[in-house]
């Protein structure tokens, strides 16, 4: 019996992505998240899990438009820096590809390691202790209510350690 026969939750709007970094397939939602400096989250959108970051780095930086935007990898695009610094005034920055003919000193390489880190760490605190991926709701309205409370909770914790 294949897997997806069996699933019963979200069957409209969920379905099968794929984890680079960790080579495999996986059902269910994809969240694309805007973070301060400070690590807060700032906007966000869900999408069904094969919908690729590009498709949606448009509607997630609009929400809150920021002059200076870091990426991961996965929103690589030229036409699209272009799209969001024309129409917007975002400066989208992404790491480099192995692949790219462009070159990088390496103060830019370190302030990107550091600001990558920031984000990676965010996100590791929010599935590891906040529980992101482990969401158990039977609705999308109590999908979406979860989540909203998971990102204030984490903000709410975030914001306290910063003012002690």
């Amino acid at each position: 019996m294949h897997a997806l026969t069996r699933v019963k939750r979200f069957q409209d709007v969920a379905d099968i992505g794929y984890c680079a970094s960790k080579k495999m397939f996986f059902y269910g939602f994809k969240l694309h998240i805007q973070i301060t400096d400070q690590s807060l989250p700032m906007g966000y959108v869900v999408t069904a899990a094969s919908y690729h970051d590009r498709i949606v780095a448009e509607e997630v930086m609009a929400q809150l438009p920021h002059p200076y935007t870091l990426g991961d990898k996965g929103y690589v695009s030229r036409p699209l820096q272009k799209k969001l610094h024309h129409e917007y005034g975002i400066a989208f920055w992404t790491p480099f590809c192995k692949n790219q003919q462009v070159s990088y000193s390496k103060e830019w390489e370190q302030w990107m390691r550091r600001k990558r880190k920031i984000v990676e760490t965010t996100f590791s605190v929010l599935t590891d202790l906040f529980r992101l991926t482990a969401i158990r709701a039977n609705s999308v309205d109590g999908f979406e209510t979860a989540l909203d409370g998971i990102l204030l909770a984490y903000t709410l914790v975030s914001l306290e350690l910063v003012e002690q």
